[in-house]
């Protein structure tokens, strides 16, 4: 097995849970540009899943054509969450990860907004999760994998159902 097949495996296999608390700090060191800050002679950083997840999560999100994250089932939950007082929009919805020593794997599950090609939004999409969560983490990702689990069309949004005429005036 090559080293970078050994660095990969290790990635996915070594992270431990995906939420945020004592034992989800995975990385103690990194690949990508700043990895020399992670691990030095005075000291070492650790990263939690969560905020490699919430990176990863604010990164996709500013492509432009991504409508939502997650699969039904969490949207629905989501959008309960968000109605709720005091309660507010999850980041990491639909954004799984799985952080190593110096790599990390993430997993996206999106919603896509209709008419844009999905292809150049899955390459758009991962070279800005790459960018953000190598530039802030430090971590070499080794892959982005993306699950489309939705189209969104523009007659679903929920303002449209005031175009219609009310029954009773």
């Amino acid at each position: 097995m090559t080293s970078a097949a050994t660095e990969q495996t290790s990635a996915r296999s070594t992270s431990g849970s995906n939420t945020a608390g004592p034992s989800a700090t995975g990385a103690t060191t990194g690949g990508g540009a700043g990895s020399a800050a992670l691990a030095s002679s005075q000291g070492r950083t650790t990263i939690a899943d969560a905020v490699v997840q919430k990176i990863a999560g604010r990164a996709a999100r500013e492509v432009s054509g991504v409508h939502d994250f997650g699969g039904g089932a969490s949207r629905t939950f989501g959008a309960i969450t968000e109605r709720i007082p005091g309660g507010r929009a999850t980041s990491s919805r639909g954004v799984t990860v799985e952080v190593g020593e110096k790599q990390a794997a993430i997993d996206l599950d999106i919603v896509v907004e209709y008419g844009v090609p999905i292809g150049q939004l899955a390459q758009s999409i991962r070279r800005n999760v790459i960018g953000a969560v190598e530039q802030m983490s430090g971590l070499e990702v080794v892959e982005v994998n993306i699950n489309v689990n939705d189209l969104h069309l523009p007659d679903e949004d929920p303002g449209d159902e005031s175009s219609e005429p009310a029954r009773v005036t």
